[in-house]
């Protein structure tokens, strides 16, 4: 029997791989020899460089700016000459000293220094993983770091959202000239525009910490970022993208200056590890991630590996830290039954903390269903 375990991470708990390992571990301890395959996947946001590297991608680890200006190392995955950057390892919320938010300064930086540093490293094919940022710099952060000029009065414009603000000038003259010979990937789900009601600010930026008067004074600003860099030559009005709100307004400034084309991060990741070549064959899938919620469905991995599997006539089977996904919800999803930590330990710190014994546990149970028991 060959089982296929295609993971998500849960969340404050496990990586994709460990929750790969814990399984298979179970599985084995009732089947001893079922071949089972680790595959963790991500769907574009945190662990899609873990994923990868999995897979084959070469992990290179960096020194960059975190989202408050301190030093962070951050991690991407480069193969031949395609580089994979998760811009959470840089300017996520995770990266936040104490988890303290700071909605109104946090840049995305960071994250153009991992492009660079992937440019460095001869890298012309550039997927950008973007989930769980800090910022809502509409990309400015970004773009300095890659050679934009960004000024206020009589200095280069303050590290955040807010700043932009007191934007007086944009210059992308001085845009790293490997960027023209480079073609980026936007891995991300998200639709939204960059401004507006279904904006960075408003739909965002709470999640990141902003008041609703930061919110405002964010929209304000990043409306002002997007009037004068579109009227830099060669920038792609973009601000009303789907996709431009991704990540603070990463998406956008990618889009409008990278040139990058969006694409779901769930597929891109499929296409970078292979993921259906590995599904072929398979007498069964496991797949999973902390939660496994009506969200599930804009996207997230559980959604994109059971998709796969069903094109291939396999069944799936989503493990999770804890579902409300109803049974006929489980059906029409494509799973053919889903298991939950949640049901062996109650408490969801408990839970959180022993996932990887719970997770040997179901892998146990799923093996001796396997074997009619």
């Amino acid at each position: 029997m060959r089982i296929l375990i295609a993971s998500d991470k849960f969340k404050g708990s496990a990586t994709g791989g460990e929750v790969a390992e814990a399984l298979a571990r179970g599985i084995r301890s009732v089947i001893p020899d079922a071949a089972v395959d680790a595959a963790p996947v991500a769907d574009g946001g945190e662990g899609t460089v873990d994923a990868v590297v999995a897979c084959g991608f070469e992990p290179v680890a960096v020194v960059v700016t975190g989202p408050v200006g301190q030093p962070v190392t951050a991690t991407f995955a480069v193969r031949g000459a395609e580089a994979v950057i998760e811009m959470a390892a840089a300017s996520g919320l995770d990266q936040l000293p104490g988890g303290e938010p700071a909605p109104l300064t946090a840049t995305s930086r960071g994250t153009g220094e991992l492009i660079a540093a992937a440019l460095d490293w001869g890298c012309n094919r550039i997927v950008l993983g973007v989930g769980g940022s800090a910022n809502t710099d509409g990309g400015a952060g970004m773009l300095q770091a890659l050679g934009v000029s960004l000024r206020a009065a009589d200095r280069p414009v303050r590290a955040g959202g807010a700043a932009l603000a007191d934007l007086i000038s944009v210059d992308v003259s001085g845009l790293d000239p490997r960027i023209a010979d480079a073609t980026f990937v936007l891995a991300s789900d998200v639709d939204n525009p960059l401004l507006g009601d279904r904006g960075a600010a408003a739909v965002f930026a709470p999640q990141k910490g902003a008041s609703a008067d930061d919110v405002a004074a964010l929209e304000a600003a990043l409306a002002r970022f997007s009037t004068l860099l579109e009227e830099q030559p060669g920038v792609r009005p973009s601000a009303t993208s789907p996709g431009a709100g991704a990540a603070g307004g990463v998406g956008y400034a990618a889009m409008a200056v990278l040139g990058a084309t969006r694409e779901p991060g769930i597929e891109v990741v499929q296409r970078l590890t292979g993921l259906a070549g590995r599904i072929a064959g398979a007498d069964l899938v496991i797949t999973g991630e902390g939660s496994l919620d009506d969200q599930s469905f804009g996207g997230k991995t559980p959604m994109g590996v059971a998709a796969a599997a069903r094109a291939a006539g396999a069944p799936v089977i989503a493990v999770c830290g804890r579902t409300t996904l109803s049974a006929e919800q489980a059906v029409a999803a494509g799973f053919s039954d889903v298991r939950a930590l949640s049901e062996l330990e109650p408490d969801p710190a408990r839970s959180m903390a022993n996932a990887a014994d719970l997770l040997v546990r179901v892998g146990a149970e799923i093996g001796r269903s396997l074997q009619g028991h």
